[in-house]
């Protein structure tokens, strides 16, 4: 029993000697963990970023837009008299010039008329040369002369009245162009064809590219400029602005613009879609990645820059054109270094460390 007491002392002294051995010496082992995250706050580095040099060039700016095209000119051919059809000379598709007879309306005594009013001109004339000898010689008072010229003026006017009358059965083309639908069918006719629809017609020569323009592009087009068009077939085609709109659509607040394109050969379809694109006048510009426009504290876009002693700066930049992967940007001083990687985890004032990007170099 004595030895088991002994021994149970012997572990409880052990226990309380191990324990106060923490109060007693504590300054070793809180020095001994300190040093270790002093030494941890000194290794420590600034945050790393990845810089690309601006190299501003004179940048030839296009503005890109879409359209459709539209034929510069479309009419309803209709016939001007009564008759029935009983020609037609186009169908869908037709090309036709200008003074191509398209249908023709039966005679219904027109030609006859024409007949009646010319003997009824020859008449008037050979009076007119008979009674003029004889005012002439004083048979007759000069009165009679007055008379005899207004009746044949009348008559002439009665053979051109019937003239034309006989004219408006041939229906022709106005100008130029390709026949898009023909509504009617030989033999037709009603109490009257007077007014009644012959066929639709296109003029396709020039061939108009019609876009819509935002009003922040609007001032960097004027008429004359030329364009590049585009279709959506593949081919391209040379055009000039004709005209540009001072009047903003009240839907989309836009600017109708109109670039006039040769189209001879027709080979140009009324309305398919095109992409326009258009010449602008140089700017002072840097070519630089999507991923580098940022917005500041303030929300002002533009992007972060780093000088010589390491500092973030900002720089507010202006959008001068977007291309698919990257953009050119305004207001980047020659030289400057643009964050292109880490510009959102870091804040103006803010020392890193720069790494050079790969070369973006301006095209």
């Amino acid at each position: 029993m004595k030895a088991s007491r002994i021994t149970a002392l012997g572990l409880v002294a052990a226990a309380v000697l191990w324990i106060a051995s923490g109060y007693l010496l504590p300054h070793a082992r809180v020095e001994s963990r300190a040093a270790p995250r002093t030494g941890e706050g000194e290794a420590k580095k600034p945050f790393r970023v990845s810089v690309v040099a601006a190299n501003v060039v004179s940048h030839a700016r296009k503005l890109n837009l879409s359209g459709r095209t539209e034929a510069d000119r479309r009419v309803t051919v209709t016939a001007r008299t009564g008759g029935v059809l009983t020609e037609l000379r186009v169908r869908r598709g037709s090309l036709v010039k200008a003074g191509d007879v398209i249908a023709v309306l039966s005679d219904d005594a027109r030609e006859a008329q024409v007949a009646h009013a010319r003997a009824l001109v020859t008449q008037r004339e050979t009076e007119l040369d008979a009674k003029r000898r004889l005012i002439a010689s004083g048979a007759l008072p000069k009165l009679d002369l007055v008379n005899l010229e207004s009746q044949l003026k009348a008559a002439q006017a009665s053979l051109a009245g019937a003239e034309a009358e006989r004219d408006r059965g041939v229906i022709t083309a106005p100008w130029a162009g390709v026949v898009t639908d023909v509504p009617v069918e030989v033999g037709q006719a009603a109490f009257s064809m007077a007014g009644r629809e012959i066929a639709h017609l296109v003029a396709l020569d020039p061939m108009l590219a019609v876009v819509e323009v935002s009003e922040r592009k609007l001032s960097g087009l004027k008429v004359g400029d030329m364009a590049q068009v585009r279709l959506t077939t593949g081919e391209k085609a040379q055009g000039r602005v004709r005209y540009v709109s001072k009047s903003a659509s009240q839907p989309t607040r836009t600017y109708r613009v109109e670039v006039e394109m040769k189209n001879p050969d027709g080979l140009i379809p009324d309305g398919i879609t095109v992409e326009v694109s258009v010449p602008l006048s140089p700017l002072q510009a840097a070519r630089m990645p999507r991923s580098a426009l940022t917005f500041s504290s303030g929300g002002e876009l533009g992007v972060r820059t780093v000088g010589e002693d390491g500092i973030v700066g900002f720089a507010a930049v202006s959008l001068v054109e977007d291309e698919q992967t990257h953009i050119w940007l305004a207001g980047i001083a020659d030289g400057t270094r643009v964050i292109v990687q880490g510009q959102d985890f870091v804040r103006e004032g803010q020392r890193v460390e720069a790494v050079e990007a790969t070369a973006i170099s301006a095209k």
